[in-house]
């Protein structure tokens, strides 16, 4: 079986010591995808829509962009890693607080994924390890 791993800088550098996708056969594995800007760094906020006070509480939150930014961090992994959009087939989407952004979500969700609907798989999490309300964990489909 093949094994290769994929960064790119056209997303956010990871939280840890892991790649943005690793390759497996013909299938392409992503790690979290969140919405920081490609170029931002873990410890500024860098995510679209939410700036923070020196308490790191939320002075301005943006739900919608940051769901439109985390949709541009996974193309961007999945064009690096020779995959692209319409390859998803499965995706399992993290959300900080259910009740206020599922619907909002949901209809932007919708807007991306009109041709290509892959498994989704959408859970509440208490948090997440950066002050962001979304995170993604896509496999995408490889063509050898």
């Amino acid at each position: 079986m093949s094994d290769q791993k994929y960064n790119t800088s056209k997303a956010p550098k990871p939280v840890g010591l892991y790649p943005h996708a690793r390759k497996a056969g013909n299938l392409l594995f992503l790690s979290g995808v969140g919405p920081r800007t490609a170029g931002s760094d873990q410890n500024d906020s860098g995510v679209p829509g939410l700036k923070l006070d020196h308490n790191g509480n939320f002075e301005e939150f943006d739900f919608e962009a940051q769901v439109h930014s985390v949709f541009n961090n996974v193309k961007e992994i999945l064009e690096a890693s020779g995959s692209d959009w319409n390859q998803l087939v499965d995706v399992t989407v993290f959300l900080t607080n259910m009740k206020r952004d599922f619907k909002t979500f949901n209809k932007i969700y919708a807007e991306y994924f009109k041709d290509n609907q892959p498994c989704r798989t959408t859970v509440e999490i208490s948090s997440l390890p950066t002050p962001i309300a979304i995170e993604l964990k896509c496999v995408a489909s490889l063509e050898d």
